[in-house]
């Protein structure tokens, strides 16, 4: 970018908070502002409601995300409509139906690890123990 950032308007925040509902980065939301990203850093430092903005947005859309994982692990049910064109008919048939959709395996491990390391970590912890020990024969074989 060339020149000097636009001044932070406060009409920002909430531009800015809708934009991070939708996944924004901070790098997406510099892009969209036509700024440099320190500017976004800058003007969160600065300016208390864009800042709170950020975080309330971000903080909604890792919720969203979150939720998702949640039901993804341990499965779900869901309103469907399945969409039929008989033959020989003038409209579509709508046949709602309600979707099972099974826990996805990889989902509840990703779950686990991150929710209870301790229990779920892929390395173990051994402990081990070692003794001295000292062997003698008359033959000074072992």
């Amino acid at each position: 970018m060339m020149g000097r950032p636009p001044k932070y308007q406060d009409k920002y925040a909430k531009q800015a908070e809708k934009l991070c509902l939708l996944g924004a980065t901070d790098q997406e939301i510099a892009d969209f502002f036509e700024v440099d990203v320190r500017t976004v850093y800058r003007w969160k430092n600065d300016h208390d409601a864009f800042c709170q903005a950020l975080k309330a947005g971000k903080e909604t859309a890792d919720d969203r995300v979150e939720r998702s994982l949640f039901q993804k692990a341990t499965g779900y049910e869901q309103e469907e409509v399945k969409i039929f064109m008989p033959a020989g008919a003038e409209a579509p048939v709508y046949a709602p139906f309600r979707a099972k959709y099974a826990p996805d395996t990889t989902a509840a491990i990703f779950w686990l690890k991150n929710r209870r390391p301790d229990e779920w970590r892929d390395k173990k912890e051994i402990e081990a123990k070692t003794f001295n020990v000292t062997i003698s024969g008359d033959d000074g074989e072992l």
